[in-house]
Formats: structure tokens, C-alpha cells, sequence
């Protein structure tokens, strides 16, 4: 027998609280379905309009949340003619990890990843954070910009520190909304991909743009202020049922064989319901696997759902096995290509460095030149 605890009456002021959050993330959808009909019927004829910055950190290999959630995406828009940033954040590594980790390696299998997911490197920009000196000397007049207390109200900044226990707050946690900022900014990115928990971040660099255009530049538009790209892609679980997540291992790597895949599914959380139903709030774990065979079938999760019917786990895990393995296969083999050709992984990384090298280097002398620090 289960047993269920009531959940506590919000209080007013809570209530209002999420009233205003869901309002303001309503607005940011609205917003986000005008700028994905604008760069449908504008992006091939004028790519800068709807410049994108987006990456990740080099921390473990990317997995099917990434693909679904953003790298799908990613290639979207790139096809679409979206001039397209996408940063490695080496540095941001070291924000909540006492060692780099396996750096080179993490780097290569993201490097991997792009390209097998169909980035190309001759429209899309790949580039390492560290490699770009540029980018980070912009940090410091952002740094002025914003308060400790804003620092330490973002989101990620109190759930990282919240899950340290104990550790105490290094500065670079503390400025990693600036860092963000900095990645956005020096390529003057105005649209972000990003999900709900990210659009804090997001308007802490629109706050900063603002702020430097005003204090510094006299109101001039030095930099614009970027717009999220919302993802349609829901919050998706990992196979014991939690949030998905490298660091806890309950993932489908992209890099996986169809038999490592076979066996992360055939161990995932569901529940001894027979009958398979889509129930995100009574049935999360067996939810998260019709949603997951959904994305991959471009099916909606009621419909994989009926074809399973009274099939249970056991040909639930199977239709998601095929799904995803089916899906994933030429990603894989495209993969396995282009890890034998290491010497191309490099020209790539240094050809999109060299880019945003450029890049950054106009920025900043743009920013010292407003500045009145052009000596």
C-alpha cells in the first residue's frame, strides 16, 4: 500500500509567485513561436538577423536528452540558414569540480557528436571557450554590471550550491551567469535555445546587454539583447525514474551499441500496471518511456501508448529499444566514420576557434573603443 502526503495549501504571496512565473513563461513561449515563423520565412536570406549561441560543457558524453532536446535542433536551424555559435565551455567545468576530468576526450566525443547529429562546421561554428582569450576579457565590464545579490539568486547558482554539501562557493559558480553572458554577447547571438530553468540565465545577459548599452555606450545598441527559442522537448527522466543525468549514469548515451542500449531500457523504472497508459502525473516512469519512443517515431506518447495496449513493460521497453536504436543508427555509423579520422576532429576545433577568435577580438575592441579605452 502506498501512501500519499496532502500537499500544503500555497500561500498567497507563494501563489502569486507562480502565478507570475507562469505568465512570464506563457509570454516567452508566445515570443518563441513568433521568432521560429520569422526565421522560417527570414533566416536564408539574412543569417546574422537570427545569429544562435548554444553548447555544452565538456563533463561526459552527450545522450538522447541532448539529441531530442537540442541537437535535433541545432541541425534545424543551421539547414534553415541561422548562422549558428555553438561553444564547448571548457572552463565552465571547473565551476563545481575540483579537476578537469577526461578533458580531451569529453571535448572530441562532443566534436563527435556534432557532427554525426549533422552540424557542418562550413556554415556552423564549433569552438572551445578557452581558446577564445577575447571572450573572456569581456568578463570583467560585465562583472560590473550586475550584483552579488543577483548572483546568488540564480537558479543554477542555488541549486549547484544547494547540492555541494558544504562546499563552500567558489567564485567561478558565483560568476557563471556572467561567463554565460559573455558566451552569448561577444557573438552578439540574438536568439538562445534554451528550456524553461534556463530563462533566468537568459535575462540575466539581456539585463547585462541593457545595462552596458546605457552605462557605457551612451544608449547606443552595442550589443542586443537575445531572445529564447523555447524547446518543445518536455523534461525527460532517466531510467531509474529521476532527472536525467550523466553524473547519476541513468542515461542512453549517444555513443552507445544498440546491446548497451538494449540493456539500459530493459532496466528502466516502470510499474506493474499491465495495461500501458499515458499518465505523466500518475505513471511519470512508464510516461517517460512513451514520450521518449514518441520523440524518436515523431509520435505522440498516447498513440506508441494504444499500439503497446495490454502488452506491459516488457513490450513497452521493447518498442522504445527499437525506436531509439532504429533512430539512432545512422548517427552511430556516421560516428564511428569520423573517430577514425582524429586529424579532421582537430581541423574542425581549429577552424571554429580561429572563427570565433575573430569574432571575439572585433567585440572587444568595439567594447574598449565605447569604453574610451582604445590606447
Amino acid at each position: 500500500m502506498t501512501t500519499t502526503t496532502a500537499p500544503t495549501a500555497p500561500t498567497a504571496s507563494n501563489a502569486s509567485v507562480e502565478t507570475d512565473d507562469s505568465r512570464t513563461y506563457a509570454a516567452a513561449r508566445d515570443r518563441s513561436a513568433v521568432l521560429d515563423a520569422l526565421i522560417d520565412g527570414h533566416a536564408a536570406e539574412d543569417p546574422a538577423r537570427f545569429r544562435m549561441l548554444t553548447g555544452d560543457r565538456p563533463t561526459g558524453p552527450l545522450h538522447i536528452g541532448h539529441y531530442l532536446a537540442s541537437l535535433r535542433n541545432r541541425v534545424r536551424l543551421q539547414d534553415k540558414g541561422v548562422e549558428t555559435f555553438v561553444v564547448i565551455a571548457d572552463y565552465q567545468v571547473i565551476t563545481d569540480r575540483d579537476s578537469v576530468g577526461e578533458m580531451g576526450d569529453n571535448v572530441q566525443g562532443l566534436v563527435l557528436d556534432y557532427l554525426a547529429a549533422g552540424l557542418d562546421p562550413a556554415r556552423t561554428t564549433i569552438f572551445t571557450h578557452s581558446a577564445v582569450p577575447a571572450l573572456n576579457q569581456l568578463m570583467l565590464p560585465f562583472l560590473s554590471l550586475v550584483t552579488d545579490s543577483e548572483l546568488r539568486r540564480n537558479p543554477t547558482v542555488k541549486d549547484e550550491l544547494a547540492l555541494s554539501a558544504g562546499r563552500p562557493l567558489s567564485g567561478l559558480l558565483l560568476t557563471y551567469p556572467v561567463h554565460q553572458a559573455a558566451d552569448i554577447l561577444f557573438c552578439h547571438s540574438r536568439i538562445v535555445p534554451v528550456g524553461r530553468d534556463q530563462l533566468p540565465h537568459l535575462e540575466q545577459t539581456r539585463a547585462i546587454a541593457r545595462r552596458f548599452n546605457s552605462r557605457y555606450a551612451a544608449g547606443h545598441s552595442v550589443f542586443p539583447e537575445p531572445e529564447a527559442l523555447l524547446s518543445d522537448v518536455p523534461l525527460l527522466l532517466g531510467t531509474d525514474g529521476t532527472k536525467m543525468s550523466k553524473s547519476k549514469g541513468n542515461v542512453i548515451n549517444l555513443r552507445d551499441t544498440a546491446d548497451q542500449t538494449a540493456d539500459r531500457i530493459r532496466v528502466a523504472r516502470t510499474d506493474s500496471e499491465r495495461r500501458i497508459t499515458y499518465d505523466p502525473n500518475g505513471r511519470p516512469a512508464v510516461a517517460n518511456l512513451l514520450t521518449i519512443a514518441g520523440l524518436f517515431l515523431d509520435e505522440s506518447p498516447e498513440s506508441v501508448a494504444e499500439r503497446v495496449g495490454d502488452g506491459g513493460a516488457r513490450v513497452l521497453k521493447e518498442v522504445v529499444t527499437e525506436s531509439v536504436n532504429d533512430s539512432l543508427a545512422g548517427h552511430r555509423a556516421r560516428r564511428a566514420d569520423l573517430a577514425r579520422d582524429p586529424a579532421y576532429l582537430t581541423s574542425v576545433l581549429h577552424e571554429g576557434n580561429a572563427r570565433a577568435n575573430e569574432v571575439a577580438e572585433r567585440t572587444l575592441a568595439t567594447v574598449r573603443a565605447v569604453m574610451g579605452m582604445s590606447y
